[in-house]
């Protein structure tokens, strides 16, 4: 079995910073974590040393005939590298021409320069024109030598953490009604068809949080304030089980593109409200079962580097949560923020492209770019609810 390894022009590896990050309310940002700078080793590999040995007198008849034997070498040293440049310059022309661009024309330039030419120029196209573009490897097993382009969705250190208590709020103001059944159908769609984790749910990571915070107050029976800490526990509770049976009807979904159509706007808010969603409404229609998960890193995937340290799954920094203010909530992002920190990196929605002469995906990262964008937009309009409300 063959196995692809990173490769490096000449003997020179180029020492590589793996970049760490934390993530931070959308409120807020925390302090980011240590990067861990991880060395290549030089090659060790040098020419032999050549010395006689033995008496002088019978130096000839001991002596191999090296030139002959390096010439060899020298030929197969050459076969090898025009091998590379031809797979080198096949794989540039298909990753080229995938993302329409012209690269630079380097082979009237020797090896390894015109190759280390190539590089530089198509990365800082991609960079330039090619959103969510990561960065290129170029790689060589037993056969082939070939690109593999990464593209990565940026979460910022961001937590998307949805609040459904200024929901349940907008239910019951007579004035928002309208506006809290057209946001309902937005979280119905992110419930059921994105698949964002509700923290009422017994397997995501914020019932956890919450149950793990509800057990130091219930112990904590010294502390002043422990009644009224039980009191927000019970609130978060029986609003998130209200809203979730709300979400969890599907008529909701049925009902969206009516609700959307039949919205009218007199304020500021109104309008917020319906352009966030109608571009959710567009987003369902044109991604009618996709999941925000579809892209995560895959564990153990052979084209994505080893990870020598835990990283933080989307699933912990993406939620429903009961809301974004007061004391819970900034004890319980002050414990995922401390837990967080602990970790070297965090899971973000990639995609790999391998430019080996076989057929390329068309994958893309439009739905996630859409998606954390419409996060982050309801994230905003409950928080702006919540606080002109009070």
């Amino acid at each position: 079995m063959n196995h692809a390894q990173t490769y490096h022009i000449g003997d020179i590896q180029i020492t590589r910073t793996k970049k760490s990050k934390a993530v931070a309310p959308t409120a807020g940002r925390v302090r980011p974590l240590d990067a861990k700078t991880q060395r290549c080793k030089r090659s060790s590999e040098r020419q032999t040393q050549i010395s006689t040995s033995g008496n002088v007198a019978n130096g000839f008849l001991k002596t191999s005939f090296l030139p002959k034997l390096e010439e060899n070498n020298t030929v197969q040293v050459r076969q090898k590298t025009a091998k590379t440049e031809k797979d080198f310059y096949k794989s540039l022309s298909e990753l080229a021409e995938h993302y329409k661009i012209e690269p630079m024309q380097t082979n009237q330039f020797e090896y390894p320069y015109n190759m280390a030419l190539a590089i530089w120029d198509i990365e800082e196209k991609l960079k330039e024109r090619v959103l969510n573009w990561q960065e290129i490897r170029l790689l060589q097993d037993s056969k082939k030598t070939y690109f593999i382009s990464e593209e990565k969705y940026n979460t910022g250190t961001t937590l998307y953490y949805i609040p459904i208590e200024p929901l349940y709020q907008m239910l019951h103001d007579p004035k928002r009604k309208k506006n809290a059944q057209l946001l309902i159908s937005v979280c119905s769609y992110l419930y059921h068809i994105a698949n964002i984790p509700y923290y009422r749910q017994e397997d995501t990571y914020l019932y956890w949080m919450y149950e793990m915070h509800k057990d130091w107050v219930e112990q904590d029976d010294e502390a002043e304030k422990t009644e009224t800490y039980k009191c927000e526990f019970n609130k978060a509770e029986l609003i998130g089980d209200c809203i979730e049976k709300k979400l969890f009807n599907r008529i909701n979904l049925q009902v969206f593109e009516q609700r959307v159509n039949s919205f009218k706007s007199f304020d500021t808010f109104d309008k917020e409200c319906w352009q966030m969603a109608s571009n959710a409404f567009t987003l369902y229609t044109e991604y009618p079962y996709t999941s925000i998960f579809r892209n995560a890193p895959i564990k153990n995937d052979p084209e994505s580097e080893p990870e020598e340290y835990e990283v933080i799954g989307m699933e912990k920094y993406i939620s429903f949560i009961s809301h974004t203010r007061g004391w819970l909530y900034v004890s319980i992002t002050d414990s995922i923020n401390n837990e967080f920190n602990e970790y070297g990196s965090m899971e973000e929605p990639t995609i790999y492209k391998c430019f080996d002469g076989k057929d390329i995906t068309n994958n893309s990262l439009d739905f996630e770019n859409r998606l954390f964008a419409l996060l982050n937009d309801m994230c905003f309009l409950l928080y702006n609810y919540e606080t002109t409300r009070k």
